[in-house]
């Protein structure tokens, strides 16, 4: 049987003015100096205990390690965030391909979310001309900078746009470094200027809810973010503009990137909110390296840190620093919970909405 792969450059795509959005930026952020909503004791102790964590943490100049899913930003948490990087709390962010999504949609156009059941059934699902096209140019352009995914598009919104180098000088460098890490971006960009007609200089992309941007924060506040995407995962997938190399080589530098933190983590903090999938997979992996570089100098292997998981299933009241639950019990089949207990360091499983955990965490720290 012959098959044919999908020719993506004639999709129909449409301006996000057309889609209904589920979610309004204004009306999600919750104000950091509210009181957060109440938690029962057993979790307001783990939160207690995981503020104590993160401050001697900082202290001793430990990494404190946010991995966050989509929903954290969907459910308002941005301007916590902000506060907690401000202060020094956090020390390196990381997210999904849909937590950016839903980072630029709502830092631009104000909104964002729409109904899956109903935009794959007419064909639209995803299929939004901005969010793609955006989404590419800053890492497009931040690559030939030698930025990765979050750096990149952060700085987009920070900045309210990028400058793009004119296709003459990109030209000059790709002739005359051919082998250059940087020539692969500059050929990506090259071509995307032409096919698109992206004029040399400035672009002005204005991001009127910038505020609502966990990404944008953190590139203000210069702590490293970065974004672990899958190759037709996310909705920048859906559009002509669709360049799986891009994604993968901003995604190569932030695993990197992300493994550098890791290596700071002796008697640091990992936070895993609402992260099932992403978070684990790329935490053990990048592990992995870090004790693998180590061992070859000579280095012990990361130790002393604690691990924090935070999502809403059902827990089975398991005590994960016991150890592994038996079969019988339902946080046996936690996935996610289990490869974060295999990670060498003290780990806790906190039963809870994420937004809540984390503005609860930040007043904790606030009070010291």
């Amino acid at each position: 049987m012959t098959v044919q792969p999908l020719d993506l450059s004639r999709l129909k795509v449409f301006p996000l003015a057309e889609r209904k959005s589920l979610t309004r930026a204004d009306d999600i952020l919750i104000a950091p100096d509210d009181p957060p909503k109440p938690c029962p004791e057993p979790i307001a102790r783990l939160v207690r205990e995981c503020a104590e964590q993160v401050a001697a943490a900082r202290e001793r100049d430990a990494s404190v390690m946010l991995i966050y899913g989509a929903h954290l930003l969907r459910n308002g948490a941005a301007r916590v965030l902000e506060r907690m990087m401000a202060r020094g709390w956090l020390t390196h962010l990381a997210t999904n391909g849909a937590g950016t999504i839903h980072d630029w949609e709502y830092a631009w156009f104000g909104a964002s979310t729409e109904s899956v059941e109903m935009g794959v059934a007419g064909g639209t699902f995803g299929t939004w001309h901005e969010t793609a096209t955006n989404i590419h140019l800053a890492i497009m352009v931040g690559a030939v900078d030698g930025l990765g995914y979050g750096r990149s598009l952060g700085r987009l919104i920070a900045e309210d746009g990028v400058t793009l180098p004119s296709p003459e000088d990109l030209a000059r460098q790709i002739a005359a470094a051919p082998a250059d890490p940087l020539a692969g971006p500059r050929v990506e960009l090259l071509r995307a200027m032409r096919e698109h007609g992206w004029p040399a200089g400035r672009m002005t992309v204005s991001h009127n809810w910038k505020h609502a941007s966990i990404l944008a924060q953190a590139y203000h506040h210069q702590v490293p973010v970065t974004v672990h995407p899958g190759i037709g995962y996310d909705i920048i997938s859906n559009h002509p503009i669709f360049n799986g190399a891009v994604i993968g080589r901003a995604a190569e530098w932030d695993f990197k990137l992300f493994g550098g933190s890791v290596n700071g983590l002796d008697g640091g903090v990992v936070l895993s909110v609402g992260s099932a999938i992403m978070g684990p997979q790329v935490f053990e992996k990048s592990l992995s390296c870090v004790n693998n570089l180590r061992l070859q100098a000579g280095r012990d292997v990361v130790r002393g840190h604690t691990i924090y998981v935070v999502d809403l299933q059902d827990g089975g009241g398991w005590d994960w620093t016991t150890g592994e639950p038996p079969k019988s019990n339902p946080a046996y089949y936690l996935r996610f919970c289990k490869s974060y207990s295999r990670m060498g360091g003290a780990m806790q499983y906190v039963q809870c909405d994420n937004a809540a955990f984390v503005h609860s965490l930040y007043h904790a720290l606030c009070r010291g």
